[in-house]
Formats: structure tokens, C-alpha cells, sequence
């Protein structure tokens, strides 16, 4: 099961403010081709710890809205397609073939992605900018990626100083501890650094599967493309952020860190570097001017939204124990990372219910956080 964020007796199009603004989007901006009908089958490759799990939000509210199939996973997949297995369609709950939407965590396998969805399937991921990324998941998984728990005290910086004396390619959790994304995209996460002809060949047949590559640090931005891609209207991709830690929970970058995660991510880096550039090429040939545009009528959408939904402009986010509603609290992952979420109103009408959406507060589901930084 999943729950959907989007309180569904909301409704935008009925809203005058999100009227007008929608009316705004076919104005000075090259708009999408007349009665083109909305693509519906979409394939999103989940990443971890790149704010993926609002991009999952936003298609389990479209399919929800739009009676579509979502495949999800057997039971003994917990809540995700039995990760870090390549993808099978035997992953998939019967009940939920053929699907219309695959959003849940696994590693790529292109093959079998492609004998389960349906023919003219798009395929869509996102990526962060790796040291960032990488600081997460040292902070998320450091009790239970091996890797990271053989660190004296926890140290990041120990960790980076020399990888090597803790890291073991082979175990089972290991794939958090290195070139995570590359290793998602169903990469060599191990290749030997420096290798610029497979960085090359692995960032070109990546782009080969996906239509659209996403950035985290430029959320907004990216959504003005998917929209376009899978030719939704605006209020299909507003969203509300998921999974965020607290401050006190995150480590400032200083000094030489970065430089140390991107060199030990090294193919992450290098995809990253290779998608970003791909993004901006992208939004250029629409005008930064359109999209800019398009991106501030959106958030004055989303802010609109918020009030509705919590009848105030910034909504308080609680901890996992203030969330009266215990199954849709967010799961955490230690006691040294604190993950807030939302009481969210019943019906609009200001009285508070659940927490912060997702799949809810178990641990199949390792959901992810959603950045304040840029996501």
C-alpha cells in the first residue's frame, strides 16, 4: 500500500488562484501540443538519498487520480522490488500487472523493465550532486552499511581520510558506501578509478534508457520537463517535500570534503557532472526566461496549496513522535538521525491527522529524505 500526501477533497482546478495561474502558463511560454492526452505509463528508477521520494509521491497521486496500475512488490520484497537484485518481473505482485506506473526502489535492469511496461514506456530517474549525497547516506545508513559502522565514532571525515580500511566491495550493504547511484543505474560501482572510457560508455547508455534525468539541486526546474515530457498539466507535479532530516541531523561540508566524496564517488561524480550539463542544455532550448517563468507560477501554485492543505504558509513539521497517527510516522533510521514529517489535516478543515506520507513507518520502505537545499 502507499498513501498519497495530496489530500484528494482538495481541488485545484476549482481553486480561482490556481485558475488564474494556469490560465498564466499558456502565456508567453511555448505551450504543449493541443489535445495531446497525457502520457501514463511510466517506468522511475528510485534513487537513494536525491529527494526521489517526492518524485515517487507525485506519480502515486497521478496514478491514483488517473485509476492507473501501479506495480508493486511481493511480500517477499518487503517494500521494495527485493533490492539490491537486479529487477524481475517475479519482483512484481501479480495483482498489480501489467502495471502503468514502476516507482519503488530497485537496480535497473533494463530487460526485464521493458517485458513488464507496456510498449511507448517513458523511463525517468534523478541524481544529486554526490557529496552531499554522499553525507546522507554516511548519516542514514551508519548502522547499517558495514562500511560505515567499522568507522571509530562515526566519523565521516575518518571514513574519507581512508576508505579503503573500511570498506569491503563484497558485503552486503556496500553498494551505500560507494558509487550508490552508478551501482542503482546497474553500474560497475567498483570499476577502477580513472577508467574515463567506461565513465563515458556507462553515462551514454544510461542516457539511452532515460528520457528525462533529473537534478535534485534543481527540483523545480526539472519538473518544468517532466511535465512536458509526459505532457501533464501543471497541477500534476505540485508536491510538498518529504523526508527531511532535522538540522542538527546533518554534517556542514567543509574544507576538503567534497573533493574527498566526489574522489571516492568518482563515477557518481562523473554521471552527475554529465546529466547537470545534459539539464541545462535541455531547459536552454526552452528559454531560461519560459522556465523560470513556469517555475514561479508553480511555487505560487504549491504555496496556495499549503495554505490549503494547513491553513498556514509554512507548515510545522514534527517529529516522528508528535505525528499522532503511528503508521504513517517516518521511519528512523538510528537514534542519531531524526526524520520529521506533517500532521496533515483529515479534510481541509484544519484538524490534524497523519504524518508525513510515503509507505508509511516500517522498515522496508527506507524512504528518502528530501533536502532543504534545492530539492
Amino acid at each position: 500500500m502507499f498513501e498519497v500526501i495530496f489530500p484528494g477533497d482538495v481541488s485545484l482546478q476549482n481553486g480561482v488562484i490556481v485558475n488564474r495561474t494556469m490560465e498564466a502558463f499558456s502565456q508567453g511560454c511555448s505551450s504543449l501540443p493541443l489535445g495531446k492526452p497525457k502520457h501514463t505509463s511510466v517506468a522511475f528508477l528510485k534513487t537513494h538519498k536525491t529527494g526521489s521520494s517526492t518524485v515517487q509521491n507525485i506519480l502515486f497521486r497521478f496514478a491514483e487520480q488517473n485509476n492507473l496500475t501501479v506495480a508493486l512488490p511481493v511480500p517477499a520484497c518487503g517494500h521494495l522490488f527485493c533490492y539490491p537484485q537486479p529487477f524481475s518481473g517475479h519482483f512484481v505482485h501479480p495483482h498489480t500487472t501489467p502495471p502503468d506506473v514502476l516507482t519503488s526502489h530497485t537496480r535497473l535492469n533494463v530487460g526485464e523493465m521493458r517485458r513488464l511496461m507496456p510498449n511507448g514506456t517513458l523511463y525517468v530517474t534523478i541524481l544529486r550532486e554526490p557529496a552531499a549525497m554522499f553525507e546522507s547516506l554516511f548519516s542514514y545508513y551508519n548502522q547499517e552499511c558495514q562500511s560505515f559502522r567499522r568507522v571509530a565514532n562515526g566519523s565521516l571525515e575518518e571514513f574519507l581520510r581512508q576508505p579503503q580500511l573500511y570498506y569491503r566491495a563484497k558485503e552486503k550493504d556496500s553498494m551505500f558506501a560507494r558509487n550508490t547511484v552508478t551501482f542503482d543505474l546497474g553500474g560497475d560501482k567498483d570499476r577502477t578509478p580513472g577508467d574515463a572510457e567506461y565513465a563515458r560508455s556507462f553515462a551514454a547508455r544510461t542516457e539511452d534508457v532515460f528520457s528525462l534525468v533529473m537534478i535534485a539541486e534543481h527540483f523545480d526546474e526539472s519538473l518544468v520537463l517532466l511535465r512536458r515530457l509526459l505532457h501533464w498539466e501543471p497541477e500534476d507535479v505540485l508536491y510538498l517535500k518529504l523526508n527531511m532530516r532535522t538540522d542538527e541531523s546533518r554534517l556542514r561540508l567543509q574544507g576538503a570534503l567534497p573533493a574527498q566524496i566526489r574522489a571516492w564517488n568518482w563515477l557518481d561524480a562523473a554521471l552527475y557532472d554529465h546529466f547537470n550539463a545534459s539539464l541545462w542544455r535541455q531547459l536552454e532550448r526552452l528559454g531560461l526566461a519560459c522556465v523560470e517563468r513556469e517555475v514561479r507560477l508553480m511555487r505560487k501554485a504549491r504555496d496556495w496549496l499549503v495554505r490549503e492543505c494547513f491553513g498556514e504558509a509554512t507548515p510545522l513539521l514534527r517529529s516522528a513522535a508528535q505525528i499522532r497517527n503511528k503508521d504513517l510516522r517516518p521511519w528512523q533510521p538510528s537514534s542519531k538521525v531524526a526524520i520529521v514529517g506533517y500532521d496533515l489535516p483529515v479534510n481541509g478543515s484544519g484538524h490534524t491527522g497523519g504524518g508525513s506520507g510515503g509507505q508509511g513507518g516500517g522498515r522496508g520502505e527506507v524512504q528518502e529524505e528530501e533536502e532543504e537545499e534545492g530539492d
